[in-house]
């Protein structure tokens, strides 16, 4: 008798302006090294160190500011920068701009006029620029060097991600198959014995695989219709082993939405019964339930079966006696390929007798949530 005892990466075109807290922190960036480039020029040509830093902090802000603007009206990939041509008259622009800009602003705080100095000395200006441009590029090009990272760090954390997808297909699609071959192995074995409920099982397995394949064709359900699916199980296996099978689902409310991989519980339950409970004379208890722990979802299935080691002596005694590894090995790497060690399963004797199977993983919340 079953006892459910509660209810039930794209390349873009045009990338957004970066937030503004990443914005500060550039900044602050620029500023400093814009004290650096001052600290630089007057040891090489000397002069007051403050009107240095001043004519320093506004050129630099203001290329960095122009090459901004520029960025955020071209297209440009997923390091942050556009390609090509494109990128070097962007920070020509910028440079070219902003050294008028910023020597401006310069000039209107000490009410002194650079301009006019450069008309009359041309070769003064080229003399102010030449460094600019020299810093502007190397600036220009370690900031590219650094989104050009960032953007193969993205690639490859992609293609690992579609990775561990197909893998987790291959997984499943293993899996799949390795659970139908089990129920129809039972079926047969009651063909014989007992066509009448033979005949209530295929019903009752049809019904089961319809639900179960479809649900298993997603990467994740809610957790209360893996447990459905559990449900629909055990009523097959109601009817090949009748009053032996004393099965009790338990699932509270507030964890029915929570997401989990699909036939995860299925092979911790095919197992229980297979090589605990059905061999063993007499009836026997099945308890499936799942609670929280902290940030840990705990799936139990607890059996009162033969346990461990008499499964392992029938199997050293019989050779043929067929073994519980794959479902539970499949189990552990899904688990392992999903939340790598933050997931943990295990498989130990119960002190009252049979075997408790156990899988602890992040919790996660539900989509909607």
């Amino acid at each position: 008798m079953t006892v459910v005892t509660a209810s039930t990466p794209a390349t873009p075109t045009n990338a957004a302006p970066a937030g503004g807290a990443r914005l500060l922190a550039v900044s602050g960036q620029v500023m400093a090294l814009n004290l650096l480039i001052a600290g630089l020029i007057s040891m090489i040509n000397g002069g007051r160190f403050v009107n240095t830093l001043v004519y320093s902090q506004c050129i630099g802000l203001s290329i960095w500011g122009s090459i901004q603007i520029g960025r955020r009206r071209m297209p440009i990939g997923p390091n942050g920068w556009p390609a090509s041509w494109r990128l070097v008259a962007l920070v020509a622009g910028g440079c070219a701009l902003g050294y008028v800009v910023g020597v401006t602003i310069a000039d209107a705080i000490f009410g002194h006029s650079s301009w006019r100095d450069y008309l009359r000395q041309p070769r003064h200006l080229l003399g102010d620029l030449g460094p600019t441009v020299v810093f502007c590029a190397l600036v220009s090009g370690l900031y590219y060097l650094r989104g050009q990272a960032r953007a193969d760090r993205a690639r490859v954390a992609a293609a690992t991600h579609e990775a561990t997808l197909a893998r987790l297909d291959l997984l499943q699609s293993q899996l799949e198959p390795h659970m139908l071959f089990n129920t129809l192995a039972n079926l047969r074995a009651l063909i014989a014995a007992d066509p009448a409920r033979a005949q209530e099982m295929l019903d009752h397995l049809i019904a089961f695989l319809r639900a179960t394949l479809a649900a298993s064709r997603q990467p994740e359900h809610p957790l209360a219709a893996e447990f459905a699916r559990i449900g629909d199980y055990l009523a097959l296996m109601q009817v090949r082993m009748g009053e032996r099978l004393r099965a009790h689902v338990t699932l509270a409310p507030e964890l029915a939405a929570l997401p989990v991989p699909p036939l995860l519980l299925q092979p911790l339950v095919e197992n229980a019964i297979k090589h605990g409970l059905e061999p063993q004379r007499g009836p026997g208890e099945l308890r499936v339930e799942a609670m929280r722990d902290g940030e840990t979802l705990v799936l139990r299935v607890a059996d009162s079966g033969r346990g461990l080691e008499a499964a392992a002596a029938a199997r050293d005694h019989d050779p043929g006696e067929p073994g519980s590894g794959f479902g539970l090995a499949q189990v552990r790497e899904r688990l392992h390929t999903l939340h790598g060690d933050a997931a943990r399963f295990t498989l130990r004797p119960r002190p009252e007798g049979g075997t408790l199977a156990e899988i602890r993983l992040p919790l996660r919340q539900p989509p909607s949530a």
